[in-house]
């Protein structure tokens, strides 16, 4: 588990706003945004990093934030997020729908999708939890997800939120992240008005990779060695969300080695150091790899978001 925090105090206030954004963009993800407060902007923000699922304490100014074409081009991480409104007044625009949200209310965005979101209506500032997990960790249907985006969800007093509410300590663990990805999947799938599904094993084993994607000798059998059942049976786990056991591992290696190129913290580390921080331990299956998957080396990458 790593818990990032990150608060404003030290800087001038001109330069506040930028640095914020940057921050955002780097721990969460990038947007274009307005505040009418950005000469003298105020935020914190505690990230808990549990693997699979980030949950993100974030208080701030009002602002307006847009998340372009442009942007999503730069970087999709390809992320679900679900926003909880702790206080304040909120609201989303994404795939042709808008909602307004108060206390108490989530809803479902798409990373890779443009939206446009607003927060700090009243009383001029925002306090809200974001639960940030990728798309295929969510077991529900395509179709039941695409209707329940920017839409409002009651969540008052639910144990979800409860749960959120608590987890901006520091005593988080890494075996949270299956259980949060199991409520709040409870949840979406109650707002759709569908049974839930049962026990999901499938989380808690995606959970376990996430937890060791930095181990060389991480694959499909070690995998299922570790949780006691077949190579066989492990594969048909992912087999029934269309996916496979070694293409869930390399993806979210990739997925992992790409945030750390483009988050300007890691400038000073050489790109080959980062992919073998993710079980890239050889320097030209990383590179062939990156680029199958992405177009462009890890190299090309991290220099092209330099320059953009």
């Amino acid at each position: 588990m790593q818990t990032t925090v990150i608060r404003l105090n030290h800087l001038p206030a001109g330069e506040r706003f930028d640095f914020w954004w940057e921050a955002v963009g780097q721990s969460v993800v990038s947007v274009d945004a307005a505040s009418e407060h950005a000469a003298d902007f105020w935020a914190e923000m505690t990230a808990v990093d549990l693997g699979l699922i980030q949950v993100s304490r974030v208080r701030s100014a009002s602002f307006d934030a847009r998340r372009t074409v442009r942007r999503i081009r730069q970087s999709d991480p390809e992320f679900y997020q679900l926003n909880y409104t702790v206080t304040g007044r909120s609201g989303l625009d994404q795939n042709g729908r808008q909602c307004s949200l108060g206390p108490g209310d989530f809803v479902l965005y798409d990373t890779s999708r443009p939206f446009h979101a607003w927060s700090g209506i009243a009383p001029g500032q925002a306090d809200g939890i974001v639960v940030q997990f990728p798309h295929q960790a969510l077991p529900l249907p395509a179709g039941t997800v695409e209707h329940l985006l920017s839409t409002r969800i009651p969540g008052v007093g639910s144990l979800l939120a409860n749960l959120l509410l608590h987890l901006a300590d520091q005593n988080a663990r890494p075996r949270l992240a299956s259980s949060l990805l199991e409520l709040v999947t409870a949840l979406l799938a109650g707002r759709a008005g569908i049974t839930p599904p049962g026990p999901i094993p499938l989380i808690q084993v995606q959970a376990f990779i996430e937890d060791h994607l930095h181990e060389a000798t991480l694959s499909p059998i070690t995998v299922a060695h570790a949780h006691h059942m077949s190579l066989r049976h492990l594969q048909r786990l992912f087999e029934r969300q269309g996916l496979s056991a070694a293409a869930w591992i390399r993806e979210r290696r990739l997925a992992r080695a790409r945030r750390d190129l483009a988050d300007s913290r890691y400038d000073a580390q050489a790109v080959r150091a980062i992919g073998a921080r993710w079980g890239f331990h050889n320097d030209a299956h990383f590179n062939r790899t990156f680029r199958t998957a992405f177009g462009v080396s890890p190299g090309a990458y991290r220099a092209g978001l330099r320059q953009s």
